[in-house]
């Protein structure tokens, strides 16, 4: 049985094998890293094949999987073409390096390969995962199918276009919660509230409020007008936020990050 293949044993690919092992996934997982800890803790932990020898791990997959960072990814797919030019059935290859085109990634490595951009949140880890995928010409329906079905294991999936990728990556990044959090619940710290309550408080306001608005048919504005009333705590609180440049802060945020990202493919 052809085996599911990671080439980085890093934090994602970490992530994504817990998500993967918690759904019951059963095909083999085999992942090669330079780093002998890293091959043993995923072992340990999720019961995948080490395999240290990076062309084995290449023959040995269906689905390939690039974990590795985007300046890596140059000479790894060099060290692909040697492991692949023996190999004559297709191969998918899946990258989740940000940044990196799949017109580039074709250059590097053409067919039989057929190509896959990736983009899954640390978070498949848990099940509650969101991946976005984006497909090269070349593969079949039922290709794709298989990449759409790996994913699915470890939360949801969507298809966007390519050219939508890289401002895709800038924003569902799970850090935007984390950052939201503790500054929400820093600012109420520094105003008296003690750390227990103010995280409580500050949680809530983010993932309940967020999870309302997810699993009904309201609007978003309508959910604003209502939870602010002219006048109110509420309304007051988020004048002034949007006044101290709330908004522009995160238009700037996201346009760094777009920047940093299509810096990868350079």
């Amino acid at each position: 049985m052809k085996s599911t293949v990671f080439i980085g044993g890093g934090r994602i690919t970490t992530a994504l094998i817990a998500g993967l092992r918690l759904a019951g996934y059963n095909k083999p997982i085999v992942v090669h890293d330079r780093n002998p800890q890293k091959l043993r803790a995923l072992k340990k932990h999720f019961g995948i094949i080490a395999e240290p020898d990076f062309n084995r791990a290449v023959t040995q997959a269906d689905l390939l999987i690039i974990a590795v960072r985007p300046d890596a990814v140059r000479d790894l797919l060099r060290e692909t073409q040697i492991a692949q030019d023996s190999k004559k059935s297709s191969l998918i290859a899946i990258s989740v390096a940000a940044g990196i085109p799949l017109k580039q990634l074709r250059g590097q490595l053409s067919p039989p390969v057929r190509w896959v951009r990736a983009m899954p949140s640390p978070v498949s880890s848990s099940g509650n995962g969101l991946t976005a995928l984006a497909f090269a010409r070349g593969l079949a329906q039922s290709q794709r199918n298989q990449v759409r079905d790996l994913f699915a294991n470890v939360g949801a999936v969507i298809e966007i276009p390519e050219a939508q990728f890289d401002t895709f990556t800038v924003t569902y990044s799970s850090t935007h919660g984390y950052h939201a959090l503790a500054a929400l619940a820093g600012s109420a710290i520094k105003l008296g509230l003690d750390r227990k309550s103010a995280f409580l408080a500050a949680a809530h306001a983010l993932a309940d409020g967020i999870n309302y608005w997810r699993a009904g048919n309201i609007p978003l504005d309508r959910l604003l007008d209502e939870a602010a009333t002219p006048g109110g705590v509420a309304a007051t609180t988020m004048s002034a936020m949007d006044k101290a440049g709330h908004r522009r802060a995160v238009e700037k945020g996201l346009r760094a990050g777009l920047q940093r990202t299509r810096a990868n493919a350079k």
